[in-house]
Formats: C-alpha cells, sequence, structure tokens
C-alpha cells in the first residue's frame, strides 16, 4: 500500500489525467468498435454496384440512396415506420396503467410481483418468444380456437380480410407481426415509465389538491408532463427496436419486407453491401429526427 502512495499522489494532482486514464479504454473501444463500425456503414452506403460484374464500386455514389426512393423500396420504409410508430403507441397506452399502478396504488408486494411479471419474460429467448407466438396465432393455435368457442369467429375473419393488414391467418398478417412486436417489447416501455414516475415528487400531488384540483386535472397537469421523459425514454427503445427488427417480421407475416429483412437479403443473398448499408442509414436518420425534436420540445430537461 505504501508502494502505491507516491502514484495515488501523483493522480490526485493531475485529475484530468487520471479521468483520462479511467475513461480512454471504454471511449477508445466505443469510438474504433460502435462509431467506427456505423462509420464504415455510412462509407459504404455511397459506394454503388456494378450491374454488369455486380462488383462493389468503390467510389463515391448516390445511387444506392436513389433506390432507396423507387417503390417497392420507398413502402418498406414506409411500412417499417407505420410499423415501429403503431407498437410504440400501443406500448404506451397499455404501459402508462399498469406503471401508474405499480408506483401509486399497489402494494410493496404486489409491486415486487409485477416487477417478475415485467422483467421475467426478458429472461427467456428472443427466438422461443417469437416462435411461441407463432405458434398462438397460428390457424389452427389456441387464440383462434379461443375465439371461436367464443362465437367470434366472423369478426376475426372479418378483421383478417382487410386490405393492408389481413391475411389467411394471425401468423400471416400484419395484425400478428403487431401483436408479436408488442408483447417483446412492451416491458421496454413499462420500466423507464415507472421509473420516471417514481420520480413524481409526492408533495406536488399533495399541492395540487389542496389547491382544489380534482384527480383528473392533477393527472393531467402534474403527473402527466413529469412523465414525459419516461414515454420518451420508453419510445426510443420500442421505436428503434422495432424499426431494425428482423427476426418477428421472418418468423410471422407474409412476404412483405421490413428494413431489417431487406438488410439482410441485400447483404446475404444479392451482395448488394452498398443498399443494404443505405437501408441500414434510415433508421439512423429517423431516430436521429425523432431526438432533435423530443429534445426541442423539453422532453429530455427531466431525465
Amino acid at each position: 500500500m505504501h508502494a502505491l502512495r507516491p502514484a495515488a499522489d501523483w493522480f490526485q494532482r493531475h485529475p484530468r489525467l487520471a479521468l483520462a486514464l479511467l475513461l480512454g479504454l471504454p471511449l477508445g473501444w466505443m469510438v474504433v468498435v460502435y462509431l467506427g463500425s456505423l462509420g464504415a456503414l455510412l462509407v459504404q452506403s455511397f459506394w454503388s454496384l456494378d450491374d454488369y460484374t455486380g462488383q462493389v464500386v468503390r467510389s463515391f455514389s448516390l445511387g444506392s440512396y436513389a433506390q432507396l426512393f423507387s417503390p417497392a423500396n420507398r413502402d418498406i420504409v414506409l411500412r417499417s415506420a407505420g410499423m415501429a410508430t403503431a407498437v410504440t403507441l400501443a406500448a404506451a397506452v397499455l404501459a402508462f396503467p399498469l406503471a401508474y399502478y405499480m408506483t401509486f396504488r399497489a402494494s410493496r408486494r404486489a409491486r415486487l410481483l409485477l416487477y417478475l411479471a415485467v422483467v421475467i419474460p426478458l429472461w427467456s429467448s428472443y427466438l422461443v418468444r417469437v416462435y411461441a407466438w407463432k405458434l398462438i396465432l397460428a390457424k389452427e393455435g389456441v387464440l383462434s380456437w379461443f375465439v371461436a368457442h367464443l362465437g367470434l369467429d366472423g369478426a376475426l375473419q372479418a378483421v383478417l380480410g382487410l386490405p393492408g393488414i389481413g391475411g389467411p391467418s394471425l401468423s400471416l398478417s400484419s395484425i400478428g407481426i403487431f401483436l408479436a412486436f408488442l408483447y417483446v417489447w412492451l416491458p421496454f416501455m413499462i420500466l423507464p415509465l415507472q421509473a420516471a414516475l417514481e420520480r413524481v415528487p409526492r408533495n406536488l400531488l399533495d399541492a395540487s389538491s389542496d389547491l382544489g384540483a380534482a384527480p383528473g386535472q392533477t393527472f393531467r397537469r402534474v403527473v402527466l408532463p413529469l412523465a414525459l421523459p419516461g414515454v420518451v425514454a420508453g419510445s426510443i427503445f420500442t421505436f428503434s427496436l422495432t424499426l431494425g427488427d428482423f427476426v418477428v417480421p421472418s418468423v410471422l407475416g407474409n412476404s412483405s419486407y421490413f428494413i431489417g429483412q431487406a438488410v439482410l437479403v441485400h447483404q446475404g443473398t444479392s451482395g448488394n453491401l452498398p443498399l443494404a448499408a443505405a437501408f441500414t442509414v434510415v433508421p439512423m436518420l429517423i431516430m436521429g429526427v425523432y431526438l432533435i425534436v423530443a429534445r426541442r420540445m423539453g422532453a429530455f430537461n427531466a431525465l
């Protein structure tokens, strides 16, 4: 211990250097591996593919980005963004009552049980959960059996007959993809939202009540604005994870591609690395715009 005292004294006299040595390795790892890989994707997105030889041309070109505006690729982007938006909104609607009850109404024991109910599915394999939903939503699955025994088979067939979201069965429709996404990513909305509600000062609620505000007014004017950072944090997870996922649309749904599937096909099957890289830039741009808008709205002030 005495041998280390001079080194400790030296670091104490040079706090900035000590901080640099402490953060150097993780920051270096982030810059080289994380930001480096994103930079490599960005560079490759400006390359092109020779139509005759099929070889990647490593010279600057906007051809890959121009291909994103073709009808097929544009539909992929819009379909992915629309699904991510729908899953995020539905997750917020479902998560808020549960998070509110866990924070303000549940007993300590009930809160612990609800925590476990939310977290335990995350301990199981992601692929197992997705394939379980494929069995649940199949035409001969338990959900269709349950609907038929309730006498609602006609209503289910009417929903599956809707253009754009329907299909032969729930497991081969956009509805099935939506349900699987919602189940998989819902905990990522509940936990940040519950953490944000935990930070709401109880004296503000008491002050609102003392000033004559009704419970609904207190919720709208006090609880909801203070819970907004949790909603934003949860939406970042649910939206970005849905936007880039390729497993759920590959296991469920029909032949309509999502961004993750398009990247996998162009990178693996067709070998069109520039177009695959251009597709990966789309979620980054969408999330960048979303974060800028959320910051300007003040959603990050209480984070």
